[in-house]
């Protein structure tokens, strides 16, 4: 960079079909702590909370976390061309990956990367082996740094290339590391250096393929390792795949002009308006669920086990052993799945040689952008 005769700064005439080895380090020399970012940064962090603290009120950590990530791993995965629907997804939850199509099978492994990460928090926080590990889920493969050149990013429309990034073991491990000791220095709000450090990730684009998907998964992760969230429960990818152009057109104007104040915005909104979205869908669960249970009473009063409505929001397609889980044998639990599905509360269905029982209630819940459901009789 230089100066010009008006003082400004200068920026380097950017070349997309040249490998980008000269990405700055973070922290980024412009202003990440505008008035306006940090005006913003208090109302997604109180979002945030009140999520944090909606999650909190459903006993059952598992409700949430076997359905609301599958919401995220779609949502992700679409923004990548990989295209399933959720009720795909939710049918084969509990069923072994060789029976799905390849769409479905790869978005489910979006999930289990998710999940997968989540549990390592406990024992490494975000860092560059967690991207390795989470990239290796997500393709199903061992994932290694790239290690020769030839990746491009490129715009399959106009067939162009729109980025190279950096290329050279050595250069992308190094900045790896700063991205990693960036997300850890204090100093910044958590917020601001997620997505800072979301930028730098998709920059340096340290795996062939995969790394738009890594990278949100590292937002998440990144959330809760800063005790922001709880779980792995944030839609965020839902706000991006419906703003998909403009999420690529900041990231553009980050490495072209280091335009870092929209791109932060346009993060942070991402999470208070997933926040609020998400905050709105457990409240309705938990609604459902009560309501439910209440519907299985009057017209079930014989069912006389606590644990039945509840293992029926385990999994939104369950199956016997949800049931027997609860404590129940294998006798009682088919006759309390038959007599759900007498009085319209869950549908069987067949997959081949299994059989499913579907909770139409909670999985049309889940898979509209809407909070409401109608209640049982109407």
């Amino acid at each position: 960079m230089k100066m010009t005769r008006n003082n400004r700064i200068s920026l380097p005439v950017y070349n997309p079909l040249i490998p980008y080895n000269d990405l700055p380090e973070l922290p980024p020399t412009a202003d990440i702590e505008t008035k306006t970012i940090l005006k913003k940064c208090i109302t997604a962090r109180a979002a945030l909370a009140e999520l944090k603290s909606a999650a909190e009120l459903i006993p059952d950590a598992t409700v949430l976390i076997n359905s609301l990530p599958m919401l995220e791993a779609q949502a992700s995965s679409d923004i990548e061309n990989i295209v399933t629907t959720a009720d795909n997804l939710f049918q084969y939850a509990q069923t072994e990956e060789e029976n799905m199509d390849a769409a479905t099978k790869e978005v489910y492994r979006y999930r289990t990367a998710l999940h997968q990460g989540f549990l390592g928090l406990k024992k490494k926080g975000v860092a560059t082996n967690t991207a390795v590990d989470v990239c290796a889920q997500l393709k199903g493969v061992e994932a290694q740094i790239r290690r020769v050149p030839g990746t491009k990013v490129e715009n399959k429309t106009a067939r162009t290339v729109v980025y190279t990034p950096p290329v050279g073991e050595h250069v992308i491990r190094t900045k790896l590391a700063n991205w990693e000791k960036f997300l850890h220095r204090e100093g910044a709000d958590p917020l601001i250096r997620m997505a800072v450090g979301h930028y730098q990730f998709e920059a340096i684009h340290p795996f062939t393929d995969g790394n738009g998907r890594t990278g949100r998964i590292l937002n998440l992760l990144f959330l809760i390792e800063m005790q922001l969230l709880s779980s792995p429960i944030l839609y965020l990818s839902g706000y991006i795949l419906r703003r998909k152009a403009e999420y690529y057109r900041l990231l553009r104007e980050v490495t072209e002009r280091r335009q870092w104040e929209p791109w932060i915005l346009y993060n942070l909104d991402a999470v208070e308006q997933t926040a609020h979205w998400t905050n709105k869908k457990i409240t309705a669960i938990r609604m459902l669920m009560s309501h439910t249970e209440q519907y299985i009473r009057k017209k079930l009063p014989k069912i006389v086990h606590k644990g039945v409505a509840h293992a029926i929001f385990t999994q939104p397609y369950c199956r016997i052993g949800n049931l027997m889980a609860t404590g129940v044998e294998r006798h009682t639990a088919s006759g309390y799945l038959k007599q759900l599905c007498k009085i319209g509360v869950l549908q069987e269905i067949k997959r081949g040689r299994n059989k499913l029982f579907v909770h139409p209630k909670f999985v049309g819940l889940l898979s509209s952008h809407e909070s409401e459901f109608t209640e049982y009789g109407k």
